[in-house]
């Protein structure tokens, strides 16, 4: 890929040198990961396609989208509507934001003692190795943590920015101001993109980002099989590359996986005859973050569902398409984005319900908490999450951890004694 591609990478500005470091480092990871997984579905092949080329055919298809007028809106979180931006004639993408990536360089302008998505993101741009970021006309954060917000306020200084302001409570006036910041959002993309917004192309934007919202429910769905057809961790990464890959190819691809799966299910075949099936809740897991999946199915099990922003909170609710005119439309599109569990909010009871009711539409074992260091919010929140599960009887393991290598043998440990535990309690 390195050398068809230079020339594209060198006109964005990336550090060229850094740049191939990077991508030598991740074919070795992602075949330990992923390629070594045996009886895998063969539709997994245009995932890993994908990954070959992350930082190639996808990166051509953004240029020659500018080349042709059109804009590149990256983002970090879930709450950005994405079905707006494709209606006034943009593409969103998501940002590089898991991996220990030009922490050293962030380190001068961010605290050490930051949570490493934060790092992260800032490292990718200011050590100049992400061709997507590089790509961006504009990138839209949000409020759902003290530490981003304060961070974009830094990373304007390197591109622009526009922050939208997501309430921390679910009240009626709360409701009222996210609509709020989704109808100046939308006016920020058409005066951005020169295109205005119409019924027509939010109408058709809202039925291309539901169907791909439609395409990974239905993988999700026939994850509640046992065995499982499929594994988390190409679960996981499906939910990853939904985040920039094209959406009318990647639906497609999604549902020709899911075809597969379904014989698989009808035969009875899984991609493991048995072992402790678990749910993962936390922190979002961004490329290449793969670290716990990982090692919780090198360990016999198998994670069936994940309650994360790169999990069920990003595709599980759709967007009503019964809007009569557009400013219904964006009220209905407000709804949706509002009613995601995010840990910013207080109280977050739809949380905590969902992830007991996860449980039992899964046939879950136990439930493994995996909040990033220093994320406030998760880490604060598993208070209450371990209380939910106790008093339902439902076993938890919670962890911290970071986008290091280090601590790969202590959690092992740990998840293997807690893998032991919920095997013996079911005997």
């Amino acid at each position: 890929m390195t050398g068809s591609y230079t020339k594209m990478w060198e006109s964005l500005g990336l550090d060229l040198e850094a740049h191939d470091r990077l991508l030598q480092a991740i074919p070795p990871a992602y075949g330990e990961v992923y390629l070594n997984q045996e009886n895998r579905p063969k539709g997994m092949e245009y995932f890993d396609f994908v990954i070959n080329e992350i930082h190639g055919l996808r990166i051509q298809e953004l240029q020659d989208h500018k080349a042709g007028g059109g804009k590149v809106i990256g983002a970090f979180c879930v709450f950005v509507p994405e079905e707006i931006v494709r209606a006034a004639g943009g593409i969103c993408i998501g940002l590089c934001s898991g991996a220990e990536i030009g922490f050293d360089l962030a380190e001068k302008v961010l605290p050490r003692s930051i949570c490493p998505l934060i790092k992260s993101f800032m490292g990718f741009k200011l050590a100049r190795v992400c061709p997507y970021f590089e790509s961006c006309d504009l990138v839209v954060g949000e409020t759902t943590c003290d530490g981003k917000k304060k961070a974009f306020e830094i990373l304007s200084d390197y591109v622009p920015v526009h922050v939208m302001e997501v309430p921390q409570m679910k009240r009626e006036k709360d409701r009222s101001l996210w609509a709020g910041e989704v109808r100046e959002f939308m006016a920020r993309m058409e005066k951005y993109t020169g295109n205005r917004v119409t019924e027509d192309s939010l109408r058709r934007a809202v039925r291309e980002v539901n169907a791909k919202r439609e395409a990974l429910m239905r993988l999700a769905g026939l994850r509640k099989n046992s065995p499982a057809p499929i594994s988390g961790k190409d679960s996981l990464l499906i939910n990853q590359i939904a985040m920039y890959d094209d959406v009318g190819r990647f639906t497609a691809k999604v549902n020709e996986l899911c075809d597969e799966l379904e014989i698989r299910v009808r035969e009875g075949r899984g991609i493991r005859e048995q072992g402790p099936r678990i749910v993962i809740t936390g922190t979002p897991m961004a490329v290449p973050n793969w670290k716990v999946p990982h090692i919780i199915e090198s360990s016999g099990a198998v994670v069936v569902a994940e309650e994360l922003c790169t999990g069920l909170r990003y595709f599980e609710n759709t967007v009503n398409e019964a809007g009569e005119n557009l400013d219904r439309m964006i009220d209905y599109i407000a709804d949706r984005y509002l009613d995601i569990n995010c840990a910013c909010f207080t109280p977050n009871r739809g949380r905590l319900e969902r992830l007991i009711s996860l449980v039992d539409e899964y046939g879950a074992d136990g439930v493994i908490h995996c909040s990033l260091t220093f994320c406030d919010p998760y880490a604060v929140e598993s208070y209450r999450v371990e209380q939910a599960l106790r008093e339902k009887g439902i076993p938890l393991l919670k962890i911290e951890t970071d986008y290091g290598q280090g601590d790969s043998g202590q959690l092992k440990t740990r998840i293997e004694a807690f893998l032991e535990m919920i095997g013996r309690s079911g005997e």
